[in-house]
């Protein structure tokens, strides 16, 4: 039903459009409507006075008001009758240009360059600076495109210090992060889930390297191997439909963006306030060469390591039934609080490659490729009070309790993870002599994640006669344990040896594809039409497998604790948490027992039955996709109007095994056809204020592990805990309606207000249900978490933005600017029926509200710039039988500064520091005074010198 009405109001608004606006053009308009032309090809290039490439800039034909808008290497395509025609290009920060081309048979080539000395006379001012000249870059770009986007150039990701793609979309309005140890990985885009936004590079989809979600692990992509990022916030029906927030592409260089030989790169390191030194460097080389320079090479290097020691607190609360003796009735209480001291190396390497041939401006033919790769070495000490092993005291509330006979756990974890993503494509572009174009793309899209360290060895008290915390003050909790005069927890002759765990995990997902596309100029009506259609054709497979093991044996006790810990204290907070493990020694002892008890084919039994089968599944995807789309002008309006059609063939597979240990293979195969029908509005006010409307469809499919038929048991100290996917579970679809205005100042700056509504169908929620019929050799009741429907919900909001040069400031004032965004958003979802009464619930990732401020000021080779971003209270997980115990993440801002100087001879010298703040990272159950986990990071800076040639 949603559907037909998002196709009906669509085809309405077309034909009211229709209506409203005449068939002919209006005289002596820039931006009158074309006529019917046939000609010849002209192939364009617009540069700046340095030969840089202009992407985003307007070309007018003037006597017929035919508009084409340049694409990232400056060039446009026009089909012009032969003979004398004018040119009028526009682009923001630049003197507007002019000039006259002599079309002639067998297609003409034209450079225009704008802000020559010629040119010096207008009144225009023109933009040189890195920071503005990235702004003119990013706005000419989001004002002529069809739909609604938002671009990062790469001088603007480079004027912020983000060493990841996560990091430097949240500058963007309507983008927040989810972190990671203080570093950005996951986006959310207009208040929806992260995996509601797909992520492409160079136009070719990549798969998650994670095999629980969708969502993109950002932070594995290092932010200096772009060239732009691109935001389609509106989709066209030439872009794949599973984006329902909106798709991210992320551009990488091309030799042909310069032209000649160009050769770039920085280098630097830091100081963390909490950790150890970073160090970061980048290096691009291109070049054209050949007859004619039809032929071109790139490739560019990235390498960057970072240490960190953050310092974190995690609590696990319960509700807590006490007995009459205890004071009767319910209290939250903790089970357990650990306190991690985290010494970790990150790394990320990458790589991107071109290839390039272009034997004539027609005709064009590439190879790219990229790879990066994240690595996260992290070894992990813990001292955890686990107070669930002991008994309530009488005289406990929510905020303090007593526990007799409560056990503390000292513990190292080694853990080591690896994400590695590729992409490579073929393809090429053919431009005929009537102006249609033809492009085909053969692509492959890898994504690993491996976990060859999951290594974790345990010790545990003798029972702890007393424990008493007090949680009044949630940042700053006390604890009985570090002010015992007995010092029980520090005493090493006090700890036995209970278990060692081991697990290793790897994901695979690859993804096959083929697209192809015919863009064809045609007159219907007596007006130009420009009909696109295309087909595409992805497969993608997805490996998962894990296996697990744990000893509790004495074969497996490596001794004593004592001979096992270091000199190094281990510090959290104001914490003394007594002495680290000595790594070295561990990891042998790890080594010793990898290479016996933790083989599968082993004698020794410690692979752990049934979970490192059940936790396996695979699963295949086949998407074939097709589309039509029609865009004209009507008077001052562009209009876009298509239909993109894609059938899913999906299967997945698993493994059950009985309580007897039989194993039988389960498998689900399903298939759908969804429609996207799309309408898409552009229209100028003037030159300088522009209005937008969409109505588009999105689909966002499930995570593997939520549709597969694997059901992942554990039972632990006769509690069991149940994952299994749901086979029957929907696709999410959306209709989506934007609405905007932009109104863009001279000579660098915009102010714009974007509305969107999502109206969504399916959406998915995961399901805590406790006490579940369910039977194990120890249990007869299970926790069991599930991916549900919900029958429906939507996200809705506005993002406001304001960026402005201040040139009309009287002499050096003039090189300030500010950049300014804030969004407002509201979401829920409606269950089928109630769950601990509530059948309505907040979406995970959205904020309520999210803003971006920046000021600043760029004269005289210097730069600088100080910039604050904020996003509100998120949810994070629902428990669907017990609100209080919803997972929700802190809001939080942070502050940075970044500034450089140029000396004028390609050699920039620049600094960074970054959460100044000392923003700490806050998740909570509930209500603030029940914290989850306590996080603080601290600040960084960095120094480090760019040279370009």
């Amino acid at each position: 039903m949603k559907f037909h009405l998002l196709a009906g109001a669509s085809l309405a608004s077309l034909a009211a459009v229709t209506a409203a606006l005449p068939a002919h053009a209006y005289e002596g308009s820039a931006l009158a409507a074309s006529v019917a032309v046939a000609g010849e090809v002209v192939h364009g290039r617009v540069t700046n006075a340095a030969g840089d490439a202009l992407p985003g800039a307007e070309v007018v034909v003037r006597a017929t008001g035919q508009r084409a808008v340049t694409n990232t290497q400056g060039e446009f395509d026009l089909v012009l009758p032969t003979g004398t025609a004018v040119l009028d290009v526009r682009y923001i920060g630049q003197p507007s240009a002019s000039q006259t081309v002599n079309v002639v048979q067998g297609g003409t080539e034209v450079a225009i360059a704008l802000g020559a000395a010629e040119a010096a006379t207008v009144s225009d001012v023109i933009v040189t600076g890195v920071i503005t000249d990235g702004v003119a870059r990013s706005l000419n770009q989001q004002k002529n495109a069809d739909g609604t986007i938002n671009v990062l150039s790469a001088d603007a990701i480079g004027r912020y210090p983000d060493p990841n793609v996560a990091e430097s979309l949240q500058r963007v309005q309507g983008i927040a992060i989810q972190r990671d140890q203080g570093e950005g990985r996951y986006i959310n885009v207009r208040g929806a889930p992260s995996s509601f936004t797909a992520i492409s590079v160079d136009g070719v989809a990549v798969p998650a390297v994670s095999p629980s979600t969708r969502a993109v692990d950002l932070d594995t992509l290092p932010s200096d191997i772009v060239s732009t990022v691109e935001v389609s916030k509106t989709l066209r029906p030439s872009q794949d439909a599973d984006s329902i927030a909106g798709a991210v592409d992320i551009k990488t260089r091309s030799p042909f963006d310069k032209r000649r030989l160009a050769l770039s790169g920085y280098a630097g390191g830091s100081y963390n306030d909490y950790g150890g030194e970073d160090y970061r460097g980048g290096l691009t080389a291109s070049n054209v060469f050949g007859p004619n320079q039809t032929f071109g090479a790139l490739v560019s290097l990235s390498y960057s390591e970072t240490n960190r020691r953050p310092d974190n607190v995690e609590n696990g609360w319960v509700l807590i039934n006490r007995n009459p003796a205890q004071g009767g009735g319910q209290i939250w209480g903790l089970e357990n609080t650990l306190f991690k001291d985290y010494e970790t190396e990150r790394t990320r390497k990458a790589v991107t490659g071109a290839l390039e041939w272009r034997p004539s401006e027609a005709t064009r033919v590439w190879l790219k490729g990229s790879y990066a790769q994240f690595r996260d070495d992290e070894f992990r000490n813990t001292l955890n009070f686990t107070y669930s092993d002991g008994t309530l005291q009488p005289g406990s509330t929510d905020t303090s309790a007593t526990f007799n006979n409560a056990r503390i756990y000292k513990q190292l974890r080694h853990r080591t993870q690896e994400n590695d993503i590729s992409t490579v494509q073929l393809g090429g572009q053919r431009t005929f002599g009537n102006g249609a174009v033809w492009d085909a793309v053969l692509s492959f899209a890898d994504s690993e994640q491996t976990y060859p360290h999951r290594d974790e060895l345990v010790y545990r008290s003798d029972p702890v006669p007393t424990m008493f915390y007090n949680t009044a003050d949630h940042y700053q909790p006390t604890y009985s344990v570090f002010t015992d005069p007995t010092g029980f927890y520090l005493n090493s002759n006090n700890y036995k040896f209970r278990e060692n765990t081991f697990r290793s995990n790897s994901t695979e997902q690859d993804d096959v594809a083929f697209k192809t596309d015919l863009e064809l100029p045609t007159v219907i009506g007596g007006r130009e039409v420009e009909l696109k259609f295309g087909a595409k054709y992805s497969t993608r497979e997805v490996t998962a497998d894990e296996e697990r093991f744990r000893d509790r044996t004495a074969a497996a006790n490596p001794g004593a604790l004592a001979p096992l810990l270091s000199d190094r204290p281990s510090q959290n907070y104001d914490y003394n948490l007594g002495f680290k493990f000595d790594a070295g020694l561990v990891t042998d002892y790890f080594d010793r027992v990898r290479a016996g008890s933790t083989n599968p084919d082993s004698a020794a039994g410690v692979r752990r039955i049934p979970q490192s089968i059940t936790a396996d599944y695979t699963a295949k995807e086949d998407i074939l996709a097709g589309y039509a789309q029609a865009r004209f002008d009507l008077g001052a309006t562009d209009v876009l109007v298509g239909l993109r059609v894609e059938k899913t063939d999906f299967e997945g597979s698993a493994t059950s095994v009985a309580l007897s240990g039989a194993q039988t293979p389960v498998t689900v195969d399903r298939d759908q056809t969804d429609f996207f029908p799309n309408l898409t509005l552009r229209h100028s006010f003037s030159d300088q204020l522009i209005g937008r409307f969409a109505l588009t469809r999105a689909i966002s499919r499930p995570d593997y592990t939520d549709v597969v038929p694997r059901v992942l048991e554990t039972t632990d100290s006769g509690r069991t805990t149940v994952t299994r996917g749901n086979p029957d579970l929907k696709p999410t679809l959306s209709n989506n309606v934007d609405l905007g205005l932009e109104y863009y100042l001279r000579p660098l700056g915009v102010i714009s207000a974007n509305a969107f509504y999502k109206d969504l169908s399916n959406y998915r929620f995961t399901l805590v249900t406790d006490n579940v019929p369910y039977v194990t050799p120890t249990s007869t009741v299970a926790q069991v978490t599930e991916a549900r429907n919900a029958r429906d919900g939507h996200i809705a909001g506005v993002e406001f933005n304001w960026q402005q040069t201040f040139d009309f400031l009287p002499s050096w004032a003039s090189g300030f600017g500010v950049f300014a965004n804030y969004t407002l958003t509201d979401a829920e979802i409606k269950t089928s029926r109630a769950f601990a009464g509530r059948d309505t619930f907040a979406l995970p990732g959205q904020s309520d509200e999210t803003y971006n401020a920046a000021l600043f000021y760029e004269r005289y080779g210097f730069s600088a710039r100080i910039s604050y971003t904020h996003r509100g209270d998120f949810l994070e997980a629902i428990d669907a039988t017990n609100p209080g115990k919803d997972l929700y993440v802190e809001g939080r801002g942070q502050l940075d500064f970044t500034t450089s100087y140029d000396f004028g001879n390609g050699v920039e010298v620049f600094g960074e520091a970054k959460n100044l703040t000392d923003s700490a990272g806050v998740r909570y159950y509930g209500v603030k005074e029940r914290t989850y986990e306590y996080e603080k990071f601290g600040y960084n800076v960095f120094v480090g010198v760019r040279f370009k040639l």
